[in-house]
């Protein structure tokens, strides 16, 4: 695995970034749920993954060895622990991804339009 650095995050909240943009030029709603869907997996998404991120920096803070043994750092940590559930539960936003799927298949086909669901 090559090394992560700043700029490789960066890059990746510019993507996100890129995203929106696209979002706010009212694409076709199959097209950007398509784009918005990996993001919002059950499993791998992004509140998965932040919620991840944000217990693993946790642990990283209070197991350094030169990390400072105070009251404010372990309060820190916990706080970084308390967020990491908070984006835990936003993992259920994969089942609105799932309804509007459904609700514009639906629509689609009452209007005799076979593009929704490519």
């Amino acid at each position: 695995m090559p090394a992560l650095t700043p700029d490789t995050i960066r890059t990746l909240t510019e993507t996100l970034s890129d995203l929106t943009d696209y979002l706010r030029e009212n694409p076709d709603p199959v097209e950007a749920l398509a784009l918005v869907e990996p993001l919002l997996d059950e499993y791998t998404g992004i509140p998965v993954q932040v919620a991840d991120v944000l217990r693993a920096l946790a642990r990283a803070v209070q197991n350094h060895p030169d990390t400072p043994r105070a009251a404010e750092t372990a309060l820190l940590v916990a706080e970084l622990r308390t967020a990491a559930w908070e984006q835990s539960d936003q993992h259920t936003l994969h089942y609105i991804v799932d309804d509007l799927r459904t609700l514009t298949a639906a629509y689609a086909s009452e209007q005799g339009c076979s593009c929704a669901g490519e």
